[in-house]
Order: structure tokens, then C-alpha cells, then sequence
């Protein structure tokens, strides 16, 4: 079975190779930044910086949302 791309071929085909590697790109980047991300998220917490979601309210503020949910208040 064979398609018949007429007169267009080069196009049609170059076209795709264009979006497959423009993809494949794509997906490269986020993965190689994630990584990189990853890396740098964790030197920070070795220096001793902690994440704001692992911070403790000061006293008599107002609990965060989740813990009013988790307990009901």
C-alpha cells in the first residue's frame, strides 16, 4: 500500500519531519529543565531554604485551607 502524494511529496513530507523534530525538541527541553530544576530545588534545600507549603503559621494566624478541611473547622 503506497500513498501518492502527487506533485506536493517533498512539502508534505518535509513538513512532517519539520513537526516531528519540532516536537521531539519540545519534549527535550521540559525534560532536560525539569531536571535542571530538580537539581538546583534540591541545592537550595541542602542550604537550608525550605519550601513555603512546610512553613508553620505564626501563632494566632488563621490555619491554611487544607488543615481547616482536614479537621473539620
Amino acid at each position: 500500500m503506497s500513498i501518492d502524494l502527487g506533485n506536493h511529496a517533498g512539502f508534505i513530507l518535509g513538513s512532517y519531519i519539520v513537526t516531528i523534530l519540532v516536537i521531539a525538541a519540545m519534549i527535550a527541553w521540559v525534560i532536560l529543565d525539569h531536571r535542571a530544576q530538580s537539581r538546583r530545588l534540591k541545592q537550595l534545600e541542602e542550604r537550608g531554604a525550605r519550601r513555603r507549603s512546610e512553613r508553620q503559621a505564626p501563632a494566632g494566624t488563621a490555619k491554611p485551607l487544607a488543615s481547616r478541611q482536614e479537621t473539620g473547622a
